[in-house]
């Protein structure tokens, strides 16, 4: 992966494929703690003891269309080369919660990336799922929880074109106003 979105989309991408009806997604910069942390949760089928203990191995998939999963082994070896941690807790019928820590200052943490692309990419494709999405930094925090958009567009779908774009822009805006420099 060439940046944290893509991470991101991948991770979420396991979500929907887990038949998640809620994922949240959330984004912690915090330069005095030197700390860049991507969580997202899910409420999807979750996995089996035994299948958390081997998915960051490559060679271990539950998708039969490819014998191998790079999105988990990937994200846990780019936390952890930075000197960070990676952590997945799941519960069968439950979900499934992974939280990747990079350290902030260090060389090969990956660059953040379109993320505000992603997350409108997600949303769109995904009209039936609810996305929770935060993103805090030391100057502040933006929320954007996708029930409560639909309350707002009074059934106009969030996957019209024209949504779409005022997300994506109303992300960015947001974004560029708590992100650190």
């Amino acid at each position: 992966m060439r940046d944290m979105a893509m991470h991101i989309m991948d991770i979420a991408q396991n979500s929907i494929y887990a038949n998640a009806t809620a994922i949240t997604i959330e984004v912690i910069e915090n330069k005095d703690d030197d700390s860049y942390v991507v969580i997202v949760d899910d409420n999807g089928g979750g996995m089996s003891r035994e299948m958390v203990s081997k998915v960051t191995d490559p060679y271990v998939t539950t998708r039969t269309t490819r014998k191998t999963g790079l999105g988990i082994p990937l994200l846990k070896l780019n936390a952890e080369r930075t000197g960070g941690n990676f952590h997945i807790h799941s519960e069968e019928g439950k979900g499934t919660n992974v939280k990747a820590e990079f350290v902030f200052t260090h060389p090969d943490r990956l660059p953040a990336g379109d993320i505000a692309g992603i997350i409108v990419l997600l949303i769109a494709a995904n009209p039936g799922i609810e996305f929770k999405y935060q993103h805090v930094t030391n100057k502040g925090k933006y929320a954007l929880c996708t029930a409560e958009i639909n309350e707002t567009l009074e059934g106009v779908s969030i996957s019209e074109p024209s949504v779409v774009r005022f997300l994506k822009e109303m992300i960015k805006e947001n974004q560029q106003q708590i992100l650190i420099s």
